[in-house]
């Protein structure tokens, strides 16, 4: 128990320990945006390609039926799943 007590009276141990805390805090919040930012990325690309992509080929086939051009066909969206397991 006095072993205790002198590491608790020990001002470099507090000092320590405070650096220690404010390090994992920090990188808890490092750690936070990072894994939000990659959400917000993969909710905004999964948007982009449900419902702009295909408002975006429907306005080109109208042009090209305009001016007479064959359009080829619009071309598939391929998910990859990079949470998934890797074979």
């Amino acid at each position: 128990m006095a072993k205790i007590i002198r590491i608790v009276d020990d001002p470099y141990w507090w000092t320590v320990a405070l650096s220690s805390l404010v390090q994992l805090v920090m990188f808890l919040r490092w750690i936070y945006r990072r894994i939000r930012n990659d959400e917000m990325m993969r909710a905004f690309v999964e948007d982009m390609a449900k419902v702009h992509l295909p408002h975006t080929y429907a306005l080109l086939e109208k042009i090209c039926a305009r001016q007479g051009i064959d359009a080829s066909e619009r071309p598939s969206i391929n998910w990859i799943d990079l949470r998934g397991p890797r074979h």
